[in-house]
């Protein structure tokens, strides 16, 4: 790998797990998602070869870059950081080691002969590569008075949350994920999007351990939404979440989302950060009508052999048929074909 003075980048193995986790904990500028768990998750779980790259420095790890290699007949041949998850890209203490990441990056891509790198960075990282600009990204600070929180969210987004309470509705953490996933196949065959299998989930909350917490909004025993939670320093990020008809009728997400809210305030997390959506889709309608702000991600790409920037809007033409297709699926169908299709998706 490359090396410079004093610098040198290698990839992750074994013996480098816990001082790359332990990287992550500390350093400001990372997130859940450069966790090395992922690095099992994307292999073992959705058979995926990764290349988790970091950069020493005397000895000790001055930077990070995960990376996986998704190989996708819609999206074509590609290496990400990371994919199937929101955030990604290098974090470093300085310049010279982000660079060296970066450029051992794309020396990676060239020998793979990839279509393209790309690099989910929350910030623009000053190359001046392509860029889409079409996600963003939600997060909010927490009072620690779970009252104060719920009077900051706007009056029409607050009587969503009221008409779930007046339902009757209830909030379970899990132990497991079966309700998770019961709640989820649904709220992705209405949306036509492929999710992946239970056990993926499963796989998750091994991997994750107390990390992860699974809420599921029930009303009178019966499984109403669910939302899979990241804890991750003074955070939490609610991510895999949904339900299905039940859902929509008892205002449960609005529910479910304060419910997780609520929860985290009282036991002192800061952060809430609500996740990625699309620029003017229904999620992020959604989100905003909770008085988040939209924070706009820098993906940035890194292109081979001239290749155009990948167009992965969900409102392309080239996807709607599919995507109205999908919704179409009755959930056995959904459940079967879903799995093998989520795992090229990236």
């Amino acid at each position: 790998m490359q090396a410079s003075d004093d610098y040198r980048v290698r990839e992750l193995d074994a013996a480098r797990v816990a001082a790359w986790d332990e990287y992550v904990t500390v350093n400001p500028n990372a997130t859940f998602f450069h966790l090395a768990g992922w690095k099992r998750i994307i292999e073992d779980t959705l058979k995926h070869r990764t290349h988790y790259l970091y950069c020493e420095k005397g000895g000790e790890i001055a930077g990070i870059l995960p990376l996986a290699r998704v190989k996708s007949l819609l999206f074509g041949d590609a290496l990400i950081s990371v994919p199937f998850l929101v955030y990604g890209g290098v974090v470093a203490n300085d310049e010279t080691a982000a660079s060296l990441l970066v450029d051992a990056a794309c020396d990676k891509a060239n020998y793979l002969g990839v279509d393209y790198l790309e690099l989910r960075n929350q910030e623009p990282s000053g190359r001046g590569w392509p860029a889409k600009s079409n996600y963003v990204s939600f997060a909010k600070e927490l009072d620690p008075d779970p009252e104060k929180n719920l009077q900051a969210i706007p009056r029409k987004q607050r009587a969503m949350i009221r008409k779930g309470i007046a339902a009757g509705l209830v909030a379970n953490v899990d132990t497991d994920t079966g309700r998770l996933y019961e709640a989820l196949l649904p709220c992705k065959r209405n949306l036509g999007t492929p999710f992946f299998s239970s056990r993926y989930l499963r796989a998750v909350a091994e991997q994750f351990g107390d990390k992860v917490e699974v809420m599921t909004i029930t009303k009178d025993a019966r499984t109403v939404c669910s939302v899979m939670s990241f804890r991750f320093r003074d955070q939490i990020l609610p991510y895999y979440g949904g339900g299905g008809d039940l859902a929509r009728e008892l205002k449960g997400n609005d529910f479910m989302y304060w419910a997780v809210m609520e929860k985290s305030s009282e036991e002192g997390v800061r952060l809430f950060d609500f996740g990625r959506s699309l620029q003017d889709s229904g999620a992020y309608r959604f989100k905003k009508h909770w008085g988040f702000e939209p924070k706009p991600l820098s993906y940035e790409f890194y292109l081979l052999n001239g290749e155009a920037l990948p167009n992965f809007n969900p409102s392309n033409a080239k996807y709607k048929v599919a995507i109205d297709a999908w919704k179409k699926l009755p959930l056995f169908a959904a459940a079967r074909l879903g799995p093998p299709l989520a795992r090229r998706l990236g």
